[in-house]
């Protein structure tokens, strides 16, 4: 609890003394996108990597809207086909069965999770004081749990591990990702990404056929076949689209990004802070903190800005769909031109 209070007091701290030299992104046009919205009546209250808790208990995830409710006090960490996990501040992982919509197991891990990943009953965790963990449903035990360099302050946009075949790759709060066999916990690999003192944590994690994707708020990196890649820039949100990786930077730069992380296009909004982006069908889409809502063409050469709102609650993308303020943007719809 320590812990969770000082991340959370040093990201309020920072957040509240750059408020007042803030410049803001002010389009000179702008376009309506009520064609696109509906509402899900929701209030979320917080944000994972995953998906969104709601102040009425239930979730968003990549799925979307769900009718589960996770308990009170929990947040939504991850889910697949069978189950869903949410943690308390306490350090309880929940685990619910989604036909009963009931919890079968509380997992009692001392410490808050901050990302987790759950696969053919096996379940991969990041505590809150940097430290990974493996978890078996069957016989209801842990297989390993090692502790990394104590962190600070995090992004809050932790990525979540990832599992491939046998391993899991563990993206550790304090840059490194550590590569884990299931079957040899004790010969783990470690990948640093950055070095940084706070906020250094893995905010992006993915594997796009034989490579893998990673950030930090500092830099990118990919493994894969042709070794590893590095492109350095100050990093609010990663996406990937046809073969091209796009950042969002703090900066208001959206940077796309071929496989040997060169420069393919570029395009800046000055005073642009994204709150989400992503990328999908040849559109490259990112929401600005004020509302603003700018669609690119995959050559970030042509754009339109649509208002949405300010942001006022943490918002989510799940496959097309934005989820703003309790309401629901299609963004297949809205186009760049």
């Amino acid at each position: 609890m320590k812990v969770l209070s000082l991340i959370t007091f040093t990201i309020a701290a920072l957040l509240f003394s750059g408020c007042s030299s803030k410049k803001y992104f002010e389009p000179e046009q702008t376009f309506s996108a009520s064609n696109a919205s509906t509402s899900y009546g929701g209030s979320m209250s917080d944000i994972s990597r995953e998906g969104g808790t709601l102040k009425s208990g239930k979730y968003i995830s990549k799925e979307g809207v769900s009718s589960i409710n996770i308990g009170e006090g929990y947040r939504f960490l991850n889910e697949d086909n069978t189950y869903v996990l949410a943690g308390n501040a306490e350090g309880i992982l929940k685990i619910i069965d989604k036909k009963t919509k009931e919890a079968v197991r509380a997992v009692s891990l001392k410490v808050p999770v901050v990302s987790a990943t759950i696969h053919n009953g096996v379940i991969a965790y990041i505590l809150n004081s940097n430290t990974f963990g493996i978890y078996q449903m069957a016989g209801n035990k842990k297989v390993v749990e090692s502790r990394s360099e104590t962190t600070f302050a995090i992004d809050t946009r932790a990525a979540s591990p990832i599992f491939i075949d046998s391993l899991v790759v563990m993206p550790m709060l304090d840059g490194k990702l550590i590569i884990v066999n299931i079957n040899d916990s004790e010969n783990a690999k470690v990948v640093y990404l950055s070095t940084e003192k706070v906020f250094n944590n893995v905010i992006y994690l993915s594997r796009k056929g034989n490579t893998m994707i990673a950030a930090t708020p500092k830099r990118l990196l990919t493994l894969g076949n042709d070794g590893q890649n590095e492109f350095k820039v100050n990093i609010s949100e990663v996406a990937f689209d046809n073969g091209i990786i796009y950042l969002f930077t703090k900066e208001g730069e959206i940077i796309a990004l071929d496989s040997g992380l060169e420069k393919v296009g570029e395009s800046k909004y000055k005073f642009a802070h994204y709150s989400v982006g992503t990328a999908f069908n040849g559109r490259v889409y990112g929401l600005d903190q004020g509302g603003s809502l700018i669609v690119m063409d995959s050559a970030l050469t042509k754009h339109k800005i649509y208002d949405l709102g300010e942001v006022s609650e943490p918002a989510f993308i799940a496959g097309t769909k934005l989820y703003k303020d309790g309401d629901i943007i299609e963004l297949s719809k809205l186009g760049y031109e």
